[in-house]
């Protein structure tokens, strides 16, 4: 079950703090008290995972997609960019950029890619879960990929 949940949750990252566990395609915005809000994600496919500490630098509401030259030529026939809103579009209807990188946080289009580790190295959540994640958090959170 990937809904969102709270649990027990013992780190050493403070309150505020967003841990993604790619492993256990789950992520964990800490709380006080040893608990944190859990979220199912969807994760990168093999030999795109990866693991690092970014601050979430940008937060958009329908953010457009602009696939980079690389993405394009692996999947043809992607469109060089696709309007934020389109029901089509891969971020959904909200996004958390981390650091300089290409990387988000972001809702999607198919929620039944949630638990699944089929992405570019992007994080996916059901769009009811990342507009609730969305509200919670603000530019300069901390987010550690595990």
């Amino acid at each position: 079950d990937f809904s969102r949940t709270t649990v027990s949750y013992a780190t050493k990252y403070p309150p505020g703090t967003i841990v993604i566990n790619t492993a256990e395609r789950r992520l964990y915005l800490v709380q006080q008290g040893g608990m944190a809000l859990r979220y199912g994600i969807g994760v990168g496919k093999v030999g795109f995972q990866w693991k690092g500490m970014h601050k979430i630098t940008a937060k958009k509401e329908f953010p457009g997609w602009t696939p980079p030259p690389e993405m394009r030529a692996r999947q043809k026939g992607l469109p060089a960019h696709m309007k934020g809103g389109d029901p089509d579009n891969p971020l959904g209807t909200h996004a958390l950029y981390l650091g300089s990188t290409l990387y988000r946080i972001h809702g999607s289009s198919d929620p039944d890619s949630v638990g699944e580790a089929e992405s570019s190295g992007c994080f996916r959540l059901r769009n009811v879960d990342v507009a609730d994640l969305y509200k919670r958090v603000s530019v300069g959170t901390t987010v550690v990929v595990q």
